[in-house]
Parts: C-alpha cells; sequence; structure tokens
C-alpha cells in the first residue's frame, strides 16, 4: 500500500508549486508537466494539426471507405467510434461538473485550451499504432497500439520488451479499475432516478454486458449503433436547452473568459484551482497521450496511416469541445442559487430537472448508462491487444481477462471500493507515463507519414 501511494502521489501530486498572484499557486503533476509541453511540441511539429487541417478531418469521416467485405477488420471511422465511446463516458457528465463546481466558469476555457493542444499528441500516437500495427489471428483484421510501437523500440531481438509488458499490464489494471467505477455509477444513477435496488440494475447492466463482449466481434457492431446515438441525444437536447436559454449565452460566454483570467480569481488566491482543473479535465477525459485510443487506432483497415491519425485528432474534438461543452452549458445555464452545496450527480440531475422537468432526471439517468455501457465495451477492444501481447493468441486468457472485468463490473455495482478506483487512476497514469517515453523518439515516423500525406494523398 505505501508504494501504490507512493506512485499515486507521483502521477498525480503536485510535483511543482508556483506561486501565483493574490496567494494563489499552480500545482503541476508529473503528467501535466510530460503532456502538456509534449502536446505544444506535437502542435507546432504538425505546423498546428488542429486547427490548419481541421476540414480534412472531417472529409475523412465521411469518405467513402471500402466496403466490409473488402476490409480486413474494422473502417477507420469504426475506430473512431470504438476510441469515441471509451473517452465519452461518465467524465463528460460527471467529470465536468466537478471541474466547474472546483474551478468555476473559467475551467471551461482550459478544458477548451488544452483538447486543442492533445488533439496533436492523439494525431502522433494513433499513427504509430497505424505504422506498427500486425495482424490479428484471432479475431480478424490488425491489431497494435503503444505495446507494440514500444515493442519494436526496445525489444530489439528479445521476445518481449520490459516498458512494453508494463503499459500493457497498467493497461488491463486500469481498465478492470474503470469497469468498477462504471458498475458504480450506472447502479448509483438508476437508484436516484428509478428507485431501483443497485443490485437489479447492475444484474442486468452486467447480463447485457457479457451477451455482448463474450461473442467474438460483437462490440463493433452495437457500438456504431449506440454511440452515434447516444452523442446526437445528449447533442441535440444541450442545443434545445440553449436555444430556449439564448439570451442568457453572453452572460455565459462572458463568465468562462472572465473567470479564465479574471482579477477576481487572482485576488481570491482561485487562479491556480481554475486553471488546473481545466486542464486536467481537457487531459484526460479526451485520454490523449494515454495510449488507449492508438489501442482502436491500430485495428482500422485504412489507406494511409496518418488518416487514422486525423481521424482520432477529431475524437479529441468531439469528445472535449463538443460533448464536454455540452454538460458545461447545461450547468451555467442552471442558476447557481439551485446547485449551491450540490455535487456529482445530484448536481447534473437538479440542473437537468430545472431545464427540462422530470424528463430531465430520467434522461440524464439514461444518457449516463448508454454513455458508461459503451465505455465498458470500448475499453474491452483495447485490451485484446494487450492481452494478446502478455499471454500470447489464444481464447483462453482473453475470455479470463473479459470474465474479469465484468466481475469488477458486478462489484462495482453494488459498493464502492475507493482502492479499485484509485487503483485505476494509477493504471492510466502510468500508461500515460510508458507512452509518452515512446512518443517523443518515434514521432518523427509520424510526422514523415502526415507529409507523405499531404504531398501525395490529401490534394488528389
Amino acid at each position: 500500500m505505501a508504494l501504490f501511494q507512493a506512485i499515486y502521489h507521483l502521477l498525480w501530486g503536485d510535483l511543482i508549486t508556483i506561486p501565483l498572484p493574490g496567494g494563489s499557486s499552480l500545482g503541476l503533476s508529473l503528467l501535466v508537466l510530460i503532456l502538456i509541453p509534449a502536446g505544444l511540441y506535437f502542435t507546432i511539429r504538425t505546423r498546428f494539426l488542429p486547427f490548419r487541417l481541421f476540414p480534412e478531418m472531417c472529409r475523412v469521416t465521411l469518405e467513402n471507405n471500402k466496403s466490409s467485405s473488402q476490409r480486413e477488420g474494422i473502417s477507420g471511422v469504426q475506430a473512431l467510434i470504438v476510441s469515441t465511446a471509451c473517452r465519452v463516458g461518465m467524465g463528460n457528465l460527471v467529470g465536468v461538473v466537478a471541474v466547474i463546481s472546483a474551478g468555476g466558469a473559467g475551467a471551461v476555457f482550459w478544458m477548451w485550451l488544452i483538447a486543442l493542444v492533445g488533439s496533436s499528441t492523439a494525431f502522433i500516437e494513433a499513427t504509430l499504432a497505424q505504422i506498427y500495427k500486425e495482424k490479428d489471428p484471432l479475431y480478424g483484421g490488425w491489431r497494435g497500439g503503444p505495446a507494440y510501437y514500444l515493442h519494436s523500440l526496445f525489444a530489439g531481438k528479445r521476445r518481449k520488451s520490459v516498458l512494453a509488458v508494463l503499459f500493457a499490464l497498467s493497461g488491463l489494471v486500469c481498465w478492470c479499475g474503470i469497469s468498477q467505477v462504471i458498475g458504480n455509477t450506472i447502479s448509483s444513477s438508476f437508484e436516484n432516478a428509478f428507485h431501483l435496488p443497485p443490485l437489479w440494475s447492475t444484474v442486468i447492466l452486467v447480463a447485457i454486458a457479457a451477451v455482448v463482449v463474450l461473442r467474438k466481434n460483437a462490440t463493433v457492431r452495437v457500438l456504431d449503433f449506440i454511440v452515434p446515438i447516444m452523442a446526437a441525444c445528449y447533442f441535440f437536447i444541450t442545443v434545445f436547452i440553449i436555444v430556449k436559454n439564448a439570451g442568457q449565452l453572453p452572460a455565459v460566454f462572458g463568465r468562462i473568459f472572465s473567470e479564465a483570467f479574471g482579477l477576481r480569481q487572482v485576488a481570491g488566491g482561485g487562479l491556480g484551482a481554475v486553471i488546473m482543473n481545466g486542464a486536467k479535465r481537457g487531459l484526460f477525459s479526451n485520454e490523449a497521450g494515454s495510449g488507449s485510443a492508438p489501442c482502436a487506432a491500430a485495428a482500422a483497415d485504412i489507406s494511409h496511416p496518418a488518416k487514422a491519425g486525423l481521424l482520432q485528432a477529431l475524437g479529441v474534438f468531439i469528445d472535449t469541445i463538443v460533448i464536454c461543452s455540452c454538460s458545461a452549458m447545461i450547468m451555467l445555464l442552471t442558476p447557481q442559487s439551485l446547485t449551491d452545496g450540490l455535487e456529482g450527480m445530484d448536481l447534473l440531475q437538479t440542473a437537468m430537472q430545472y431545464h427540462l422537468g422530470e424528463f430531465g432526471v430520467i434522461f440524464i439517468a439514461v444518457i449516463l448508462w448508454l454513455f458508461s455501457f459503451s465505455t465498458f465495451l470500448g475499453i474491452l477492444f483495447y485490451a485484446r491487444s494487450n492481452v494478446a501481447y502478455l499471454f500470447g493468441d489464444n481464447w483462453l486468457s482473453q475470455t479470463l481477462y473479459k470474465v474479469l472485468a465484468l466481475v469488477m463490473l458486478f462489484v462495482g455495482g453494488l459498493a464502492a471500493y475507493q482502492f479499485v478506483w484509485d487503483l485505476g487512476d494509477v493504471g492510466i497514469g502510468l500508461m500515460t507515463l510508458f507512452n509518452m517515453i515512446a512518443l517523443i523518439p518515434l514521432a518523427p515516423k509520424a510526422l514523415a507519414s502526415l507529409r507523405d500525406y499531404e504531398q501525395n494523398v490529401m490534394h488528389r
């Protein structure tokens, strides 16, 4: 436990504290110190890709891919859907609420800014996943991710790379921890909205999840159906709320920008909290740099590696600029007098009730179920390539990990164990650390792929 706590504080604790005017301070964790400079570096080296190539990201998403009969594995857009399923989770709902509660409206601006920087990191890691992908003899198609490009970088003639093994193990630990959090979040929200006992909602959730994940290739088909519907429903409900409260929008945006840089925050000693809460939500909601999304990007059968990178860069935009902003608008368009003293799910459901009445409470419980369920399916898709790297190509290890994740989902639905939640945080922190060790030295390959794409493919 002492070693675990030491690793947790090393990754997430304030490694450096910078004093700010008004008695505030800016605490920087190891992961923030790695991800933000790396994101800025990749943004400069890609010549501001998130801004310059945004139209191309959209075009690649809409282009006519090969038919499924011609494709080995999944399409680039299906890989985007899988990664979006994991990015767009409960963090986009409850996480954004927590950020605004802790850092105020100004945190939303920093969340947007960091997400734009993270898009470049997402491009680099997804492109590398495509470059180093390999055939998947069990599921068909392709597989890959950080474990595979770490292996290429460090293994030499050895059968395994230590860093690749550590990344794969960290991922499997992280995703088990997330499974428990998902189970607990869903059972709590359904108990609040429908007074449904946690045991009932958990048994139903685990049964549905088992039917999907224990079948060979059902996950992508289910996510193809769920993800666009849930994202569109949440987006259009938010648009309805925004239109309904259009007169308040100038004040809301004024509050976001004024609190992001405002003198009141400096004077009150809260500027550091505003910046870091927004930065951390932007970094860890979209998962850019954590090495998760490349596990999906590698599975895409796509005509050029840079296309997979562009699609995953767009995924960061969808997650943070669109979906997280939806949650932020729902919160900021609600009178503060109604939400004072509330937090988490209670705060979000109160805001939705204010905007949409009792339907809002039911809607947010259902949409949270869809967000969380799709995240569970997505992380088990990610786990495939990491289980294969560690234990070889066999159905026994694949099935045992799925059963373990289902058990964690069930346990989480009945009780919350803080140690397991922290284990998930440590897992994703270690994944990010090991992934970033590979991204810097291998980045020239991704940048060369981008140049080739722009010169030989993009303008055809």
